[in-house]
């Protein structure tokens, strides 16, 4: 071979099933770039996000629980890394392209808000309905990295990055696997969390959930998990064998009814969006105080857009910070 990124397409040659997708096949890049004689485009698009600004934010950002204190509840990063796990065992065990699959999962969530969705609820509400985390995540590769030029990622991990959610179906069977890990992942480390929390017991899960599922945290993924492989093996899809499949749902209603809405859960997010709200009107009436990257943006960009970018890529806790900084008086010290 000339060079190692040239093995690895021709080991994807010799080892992935006909439903996989190529590397080799790419549509590229929006921006040209030469080869790297070390990595595949996936493998590079993967480099790119974890060494990105926009990764290393999700440590300090909500998954479930706002601004946990308590080490072990999840945030939006620990999320992502489970997501990652769980879509790159299945893309293994379907011989499918464990590069493009790693790539979008890492990628899939950089444009959550602060105070995960109760963020996403407040910049519906003060900038646009439309708007979307999973939008979000495609803006920050494609516009507001790398100090506005992008991360310059190749189509296939863009458009599993914003077809991870919803009713919306990636183009590649790696981007579709995402979207399944993201709902494996959350459903059962929020049963986790919620647990942690006091807020429900395992005992709350209908038995015939459990009984199909597991009771177990690892058991349930390990089922979930072997059924989108049996369900999915040798075809050109990406599904859950119904039973597995229908337990899954159910689930995930039980969840939004115990947890997700559940008020002492939730109790904080009113405050959240309440605080959100006013550092929006604060920007957009003083646009001169975002950060230069937002700053330049105006040129081209509605201040409202900016100073939503500007809003959904802070932490929980610089969010805090910031408003009490602009709205909360310091007590007076003396000399």
């Amino acid at each position: 071979m000339a060079n190692i990124a040239d093995a690895f397409l021709e080991r994807e040659r010799l080892t992935l099933s006909p439903y996989a997708f190529f590397t080799a096949n790419s549509r590229g890049r929006e921006r040209p770039q030469d080869a790297c004689t070390n990595r595949t485009e996936f493998q590079r698009d993967r480099d790119r996000i974890i060494h990105s600004t926009a990764f290393r934010r999700l440590m300090h950002k909500t998954q479930v629980f706002l601004a946990p204190a308590e080490d072990h509840y999840r945030t939006r990063l620990t999320h992502t890394l489970e997501v990652t796990q769980i879509a790159r065992g299945i893309a293994r065990a379907l011989c499918l392209n464990e590069d493009l699959t790693e790539a979008a999962a890492l990628g899939h969530d950089l444009g959550h808000t602060p105070f995960g969705h109760a963020g996403e609820v407040a910049m519906q509400q003060c900038y646009d309905p439309s708007f979307r985390h999973y939008k979000q995540s495609l803006r920050v590769v494609e516009k507001l990295e790398k100090n506005g030029r992008g991360l310059n990622l190749t189509w296939e991990v863009r458009d599993g990055i914003v077809n991870h959610t919803g009713k919306h179906m990636a183009a590649t069977l790696e981007g579709v696997i995402v979207k399944f890990a993201d709902r494996i992942a959350y459903i059962n480390h929020d049963i986790d969390d919620a647990c942690r929390a006091g807020i429900m017991q395992l005992s709350d899960i209908p038995a015939d959930l459990l009984k199909v599922l597991g009771r177990g945290h690892s058991q349930r993924i390990n089922t979930m998990v072997t059924s989108v492989i049996e369900a999915s093996t040798g075809k050109p899809e990406i599904t859950m064998t119904p039973e597995v499949a229908e337990a899954t749902d159910r689930l995930r209603e039980f969840l939004f009814e115990r947890v997700y809405r559940n008020p002492v859960a939730k109790g904080e997010e009113s405050k959240a969006k309440e605080m959100l709200f006013r550092l929006f009107e604060y920007f957009v009436n003083n646009p001169e105080r975002m950060p230069e990257l937002y700053v330049r943006s105006l040129d081209e960009e509605s201040v409202e857009r900016c100073v939503c970018d500007y809003l959904s890529g802070m932490t929980d806790r610089y969010a805090i910070d910031l408003y009490r900084a602009l709205f909360i008086p310091r007590v007076w010290g003396g000399k």
